[in-house]
């Protein structure tokens, strides 16, 4: 059996092609834990047995809450080799939406990380008299560890075979609940065969010289763990950073040929790049700026003249090495999803040699639709990439992106209604995205169907797209246009405060608190030129008019944002609707 028809044959696969010293390996308390291939194979199959003990069997739906660690894999494989469903939950999911996935998707068993999230899970088991066993990775009070399972299948004289072969690659794989920014979770049911087509439709992303991935973004999100999955039936090696905080840190240790990402992150990494350049004296900072300015300008491959080619193999040497340096040397590639990346990020990381591959899905997609590859021809800034083998893409007559293909999902859990709204009688999933198809065969997203709104004049407004430029600025940290039903388009704009403290002091203009510096007339200056400058391009009746600084983040605890990062406009607009109020009285 060589091509996977079950997500757990990938492991056969794995060990049939690829096995080594080091599949996966965790990192706690600054030293990393390595796996062997029989390791990984083994801890499986043990756990597997363990639970079968338990009573686990084909349907049920078995709760896992952690970061990424190696613990998470086991987990995963044991459960789905079984026929059993693995219910990701987020770490940051809310009490209220916590009790209602542990309900509706009635969970056996729940497998959870470190005391912290313990605290969250027993509060929720307590208030809806919930008698739901509990097995924890790190040493929590009174609950009983993971590894008791699997040391009781070692034990165990069960068979699996039978367990596997009752598994078809039509049942359930997942159940993942989507938060969404408005209303109830939605259970999205992904089978075997949804989240296989889309692994193998992906397989030629990676190319053989691929070897060492770092994975830090949640493997809870079906992005990660589909991009895992890949990595496996790659005979990639898997490294899991220890935290968000330490990925500087990891990358250097591991020195991966990449790894998946939010756009966010790669700002962040290229305005530290730029404030350092900033830094630089005379000629250093001549050449760095001349690289710099050359890489925005940076087009596709095979697009640039020779002479511009030429300037950049210079530029690469002197100035982009150190960008490769800085994580880890040993960069290939990067995947960006979950959100749209700006075209001058991509261009200036492509010719750094560091190309990013953006792409486009959901959940319930499993979750790709469409991406940018290595391949000349195959990439275009501004897209995110040609539609993948087994998708069918059509746009609708209002610019909604449709799609179908084995790589989607069938139904919501327990939800008809929910269904039945997203799925046409042709079988189309409605994304709710806005986009267009090219000549070339390229989707571009343009926006949120919902998203969009109509201003008082009449006038439709996509706020994605100013959205996406404001963020080109190193001054802003989060953005959100409004302006439903009023006169102009408005934004509420958290500045980037350690760009502003900086640029504050060199002014010589006193900074004090967040909540002292965004009522600074210089700073609201200083920001109303920044908003003149990126409203350029846009139509009169688009233009961002007026802006309101705000002192404090965004944050998913604070229910403003969700596990992707995406805002949540309705509860932005009722927490800042003084603000807003202001924004639209003084005209």
């Amino acid at each position: 059996m060589d091509t996977p028809t079950r997500i757990f044959d990938i492991l056969t696969h794995y060990k049939n092609h690829y096995a080594k010293p080091v599949m996966v390996a965790g990192k706690a308390d600054g030293k990393w834990t390595n796996y062997t291939t029989d390791d990984f194979l083994s801890t499986v199959d043990h756990l597997s047995k363990g639970l079968v003990a338990k009573g686990i069997g084909k349907g049920d739906k078995i709760a896992l809450m952690s970061h990424n660690r190696p613990e998470w894999n086991f987990c995963d494989f044991a459960i789905n080799q079984l026929g059993a469903a693995v219910v990701p939950l987020y770490p940051t999911l809310s009490q209220q939406d916590l009790s209602f996935i542990m309900s509706d998707a009635e969970v056996k068993m729940v497998f959870l990380s470190d005391a912290e999230l313990h605290e969250k899970i027993a509060e929720v088991l307590s208030e809806n008299k919930l008698d739901i066993p509990i097995y924890t990775f790190d040493t929590v009070a009174d609950e009983p560890s993971w590894q008791i399972l699997v040391d009781e299948g070692k034990q165990s004289g069960v068979d699996l075979a039978p367990y596997r072969e009752a598994v078809g690659e039509d049942d359930l794989l997942t159940l993942i609940y989507t938060s969404g920014t408005t209303g109830r979770p939605k259970g999205v049911c992904l089978s075997h065969k949804n989240v296989l087509t889309n692994v193998y439709d992906c397989f030629d992303l990676l190319p053989d010289y691929f070897k060492k991935a770092l994975s830090f973004l949640p493997l809870c999100h079906i992005f990660e763990r589909m991009v895992v999955y890949l990595y496996f039936a790659k005979g990639v090696e898997v490294h899991y950073a220890e935290s968000l905080d330490t990925i500087v840190a990891d990358i250097n240790d591991v020195k991966p040929h990449g790894f998946t990402t939010v756009p966010r992150v790669l700002e962040k990494v290229y305005d530290k790049i730029v404030s350092k350049g900033k830094e630089l004296k005379g000629l250093k900072k001549q050449i760095f700026f001349w690289a710099l300015n050359l890489g925005l300008s940076n087009k596709e491959p095979g697009k640039n003249s020779g002479w511009v080619d030429f300037q950049l193999s210079i530029a690469r040497k002197l100035v982009f090495k150190k960008w490769q340096e800085a994580l880890g040397g040993h960069i290939k590639l990067i995947i960006s999803g979950g959100a749209a990346l700006q075209p001058r990020l991509a261009r200036v990381f492509w010719a750094a040699g560091i190309p990013v591959m953006e792409g486009y899905g959901l959940t319930e997609t499993s979750p790709v639709i469409a991406v940018n590859t290595l391949e000349k021809g195959d990439v275009k800034f501004g897209t995110v990439g040609k539609v993948l083998k087994h998708v069918d893409v059509k746009i609708a007559s209002d610019g909604e992106i449709l799609c179908k293909g084995p790589s989607i999902f069938r139904s919501y859990y327990k939800n008809e209604a929910a269904t039945a709204e997203v799925i046409d009688n042709e079988g189309y999933l409605h994304t709710g995205d806005i986009g267009e198809l090219d000549a070339e065969g390229f989707l571009r997203v343009t926006d949120r169907k919902k998203e969009m709104f109509k201003t008082a004049g009449g006038k439709y407004v996509a706020p994605q797209a100013l959205e996406n430029k404001f963020m080109e600025s190193t001054m802003i940290a989060q953005v959100m246009v409004i302006g439903e039903n009023r006169r102009f388009p408005a934004a509420l704009i958290v500045p980037a405060f350690d760009v502003l403290e900086q640029w504050c002091n060199i002014k010589g203009i006193p900074f004090g608190s967040r909540g002292e510096a965004v009522k600074n007339p210089a700073v609201i200056e200083k920001y109303q030129r920044e908003v003149d400058r990126l409203n350029q391009g846009f139509g009169q009746w688009e233009k961002v008019k007026k802006f309101a600084l705000l002192p404090n983040p965004w944050t998913i605890d604070a229910g403003e944002l969700t596990p992707k990062l995406s805002l949540k406009r309705k509860a932005i607009l009722q927490r800042h609707e003084e603000a807003i109020n202001n924004i639209y009285e003084e005209n």
